[in-house]
Parts: C-alpha cells; sequence; structure tokens
C-alpha cells in the first residue's frame, strides 16, 4: 500500500492539475460556530424568501456536510480562475454576458480536474473516500472556500481572492481521510459599498446578502417566466445573461485580476457581444450552433428571445464603469 498523502503532497497535486488556489478544512463530528453561524445565516435568507425560484437552496443538506457525507473528515476546497481581459460591449445593439459564460462550460473544466485529484487521492488507499462537486451538490461552495483559506465572502456575496479577485470557479472534494488544514481567510473589503451602491435593482440588500428576486443574473438564467417583471427589465442595461455589474466595480478585482492560463475559458466567437436582434429572433437550431458545451445551455431558446427583447427595450445605462470609491478595502 502506497503511503498516505500529506496535505502538502495534496496541495502539490491540485496545482500539478491546473488548479490556481488550494485549501483545506478539517471536519470535525460537531458542527463549529463558524459552521452553525453560516447555517443561521443560510436559513435566514431562506426565510426571508431571497431564493426566488431555486427550491434546491433549501435542501436541508446543505446546512449540514455531514449530511451530505457522513464518512467526512476533510474538505478540500480549491478556485480556478477564469477571467479573460476583454471588455463588455456598451453598443446599444449589443448585448452582455457574463465573463463566467464566455468559454465552455466551467462545470465540464472543472470536474474534469477534480475527479482527476479525486482518483490520485484514492489510489493511495482503498480506505479512502471521497465525493467532489462543481456547484452541483447541496455545499455551500463560499463558505468552505473562506474557511479553507481561499478568499473572502465579500458584501456582493462573492468569494474574493486576494490573487484573482472574485473571478473564480469553485470546487470542493470531500474526503474521509483527515488533512491538516488551513487557517480560515479574514475579509477584507473594509468600508467600500461600491457593489452595493451600483447594483441597479438594489438586489445587495445588506452586505453579503443578496435577494434573487432583485437579481438581473437570477433573472436572465433561472427565471423561466414568459415576461420579465417589469422592475428588471428596464435596469437590464444591455444584460441577457449573468450579470458582472457588482464584480465590475470591486476594487480588488480592478487591481488584482489576471488572465486566466485556461485556454477553454476563452470567449467563444458569439459570447462576448452577441447581436440582440440575432438572440431576439433565436431558434432551437441557432442555440445548438451558439452554445456548444457552454453553461449558457441553462437558458433555453425562449428565454433568450425574452432576454434580449427586454434589452432591446430598456434604458441604456452604462453603470457598470469604474465608480469612485465609497470607502477603503481593507
Amino acid at each position: 500500500m502506497a503511503d498516505i498523502p500529506s496535505a502538502a503532497q495534496l496541495k502539490q497535486q491540485a496545482i500539478a492539475l491546473g488548479f490556481h488556489r488550494v485549501g483545506i478544512v478539517a471536519i470535525p463530528s460537531i458542527a463549529t460556530e463558524a459552521e452553525q453561524q453560516s447555517k443561521a445565516a443560510l436559513q435566514s435568507w431562506l426565510d426571508q424568501g431571497y431564493q426566488a425560484d431555486m427550491a434546491w437552496m433549501g435542501n436541508p443538506k446543505r446546512q449540514d456536510i455531514r449530511a451530505v457525507m457522513p464518512e467526512v473528515r476533510s474538505l478540500i476546497a480549491v478556485a480556478l480562475n477564469y477571467y479573460t481581459p476583454h471588455a463588455h460591449s456598451h453598443h446599444p445593439h449589443q448585448g452582455k454576458i457574463s465573463r463566467y459564460g464566455w468559454g465552455r462550460d466551467y462545470h465540464r473544466v472543472m470536474a474534469t480536474r477534480l475527479k482527476a485529484l479525486a482518483t490520485w487521492l484514492e489510489s493511495h488507499s482503498p480506505d479512502i473516500q471521497t465525493r467532489y462537486y462543481v456547484d452541483t451538490g447541496p455545499v455551500q461552495d463560499k463558505f468552505w472556500a473562506q474557511q479553507a483559506g481561499l478568499g473572502w465572502i465579500a458584501k456582493n456575496g462573492n468569494l474574493i481572492t486576494r490573487d484573482y479577485g472574485s473571478w473564480v470557479f469553485l470546487g470542493e472534494i470531500l474526503t474521509s481521510l483527515p488533512l491538516a488544514a488551513d487557517a480560515p481567510h479574514t475579509a477584507h473589503c473594509g468600508t467600500c459599498t461600491r457593489c452595493l451602491d451600483a447594483c441597479p435593482t438594489a438586489a445587495i440588500t445588506s452586505p453579503g446578502v443578496v435577494d434573487a428576486n432583485r437579481c438581473i443574473a437570477y433573472h436572465t438564467i433561472e427565471n423561466r417566466e414568459e415576461v420579465l417583471p417589469d422592475a428588471i427589465a428596464k435596469n437590464l442595461q444591455g444584460w441577457v445573461a449573468g450579470c458582472d455589474i457588482c464584480q465590475d466595480v470591486c476594487p480588488w478585482n480592478q487591481r488584482f485580476a489576471q488572465e486566466t492560463d485556461v485556454a477553454d475559458f476563452q470567449p467563444y466567437g458569439d459570447n462576448q457581444a452577441p447581436d440582440l436582434g440575432e438572440l431576439a429572433t433565436l431558434t432551437q437550431a441557432d442555440w445548438e450552433r451558439r452554445f456548444p458545451a457552454s453553461a449558457l445551455r441553462r437558458i433555453k431558446p425562449a428565454q433568450w428571445r425574452r432576454n434580449a427583447r427586454a434589452a432591446q427595450g430598456s434604458t441604456f445605462l452604462n453603470t457598470s464603469q469604474p465608480m469612485g470609491s465609497n470607502g477603503s478595502i481593507g
């Protein structure tokens, strides 16, 4: 039997597989105080209905990692930088797609690497069990990423890393192997409120709390209704798939974002500045052609047409450009 790998060896392997950040959380048999606080915050968010139609957010397993995998002793959190330095179009006849969806489906890219790391870990002993997720399971990925030292949950609800800002995809491996843990990351948003001030629909109700009912990203991706709510439609500012406003104005992103070395995340030709007229008449065949192996396939043709037509009719305001500081970052 091969030697059981150490935390340092595991991190070396994760970096060799192409992950940009990796950290470890020890999972004791009883929930920690930090877990209890996170559970309470999630329950409060659910109680206020901020999940909108995302019923899966209420899965009780999301509030206890041990219910996801009873044998878990450690959680390995990883991050993959996806930033590419192309600018969003501000032309009134072109739409905006969130950077996360410009290239290949991140679920595929992340899952391939996570599977390789989990397989490597299991190869050391038949007693080692693993499970991995890329926002596909009831796991609070941002909370665990902060506990693993990757970054901190910002006022816009995203995880910010010191190296790449918030332009990162998150994943995790749960394992039965006990590993040396990293220290949780501290918050460094300081008194800055740029993300709260920039959101055109006031979706960030308080620091770290986002109401999906008001969120452009939620409505352009998850909302399946025939018509967007008026408060969303009139504030689209060209967004037809997701929204990057709260990330674009973040000082950490403006200062520390760096281009990814993952070729799969470079934009597909039609994704960076799509023609709104073309999207407004998108057919099933067009959809199949334009979005191969793309996370944007979650948005069906009827939603694309709805979003594009709403964007064509909305008042086009440019509030996603850098704004003056409303405070200092820590």
